[in-house]
């Protein structure tokens, strides 16, 4: 199985231990500075319900959100809530987010859509959106789980997800990452190199989504040091 159905299947494992997490989670600890800059873990959880609901509107061929004054306000507004009210809210927006995309026919899984900020992708496309928002947001969690945790289903779908993301970035130089099985993407810029990058996927990843600083990658290539990536 592979394509939007494999990245559901995926999303839900995902989002299943994302649960898990979040039921350990006191008013304390919700209240507490995530691995965000200026957002604690209640605004990360926040962020993925109302994530998830933006999807749905999507979906529904509705803006993502009203605006972005609303979104943020969403997020601000539920960052304070109880733990056990996040849970409940990541849950059922997990399953709307599921049921709206089991009720789409074939031909919609190939329809474009608009995302935030003007964004344009096929809906085929979104669960594996939504799939890493879930991954690398558990990480921002900081509550037990690393980029060393990523399964392996998630980094072989995420690292050409990543990759391509920074292919033709005028502010990198060329880059080719390599995984110790042999695979090999190129990315970035047209300039110099290529920079080759090797390591683990997992690592790879990690500095991929700006989750690490490049922890256990080895650099080749002019330079031998890792190029800063723009954001994501």
């Amino acid at each position: 199985m592979n394509g939007p159905a494999a990245d559901l299947l995926g999303l839900q494992d995902a989002t299943d231990r994302l649960l898990v997490t979040v039921a350990t989670l006191d008013d304390t600890a919700v209240a507490q500075p995530s691995r965000l800059p200026g957002w604690t873990r209640g605004h990360v959880l926040a962020h993925l319900a109302r994530n998830a609901d933006g999807l749905v509107n999507v979906l529904a061929g509705r803006p993502m959100y009203p605006s972005d004054a609303t979104r943020n306000a969403d997020i601000e507004r539920d960052a304070s809530r109880p733990p056990a009210t996040h849970l409940a809210d990541l849950r059922d927006s997990a399953a709307r987010f599921a049921d709206a995309a089991d009720r789409l026919t074939d031909e919609e899984w190939h329809v474009t859509v608009t995302l935030r900020n003007g964004v344009t992708d096929r809906v085929a496309s979104l669960p594996l959106r939504r799939w890493v928002e879930v991954e690398l947001h558990h990480i921002d969690l900081d509550a037990g789980h690393t980029v060393a945790d990523l399964p392996g289903a998630f980094t072989d779908r995420a690292l050409p997800y990543l990759t391509d993301r920074f292919t033709g970035h005028p502010a990198l130089p060329a880059l080719e990452l390599r995984t110790e099985d042999g695979r090999a993407w190129p990315t970035g810029g047209a300039s110099g190199g290529p920079h080759v990058i090797a390591g683990t996927p997992a690592a790879l990843v990690g500095w991929l989504s700006g989750r690490t600083p490049g922890t256990g990658l080895t650099i080749g290539g002019p330079g031998g040091s890792l190029p800063e990536l723009p954001p994501l």
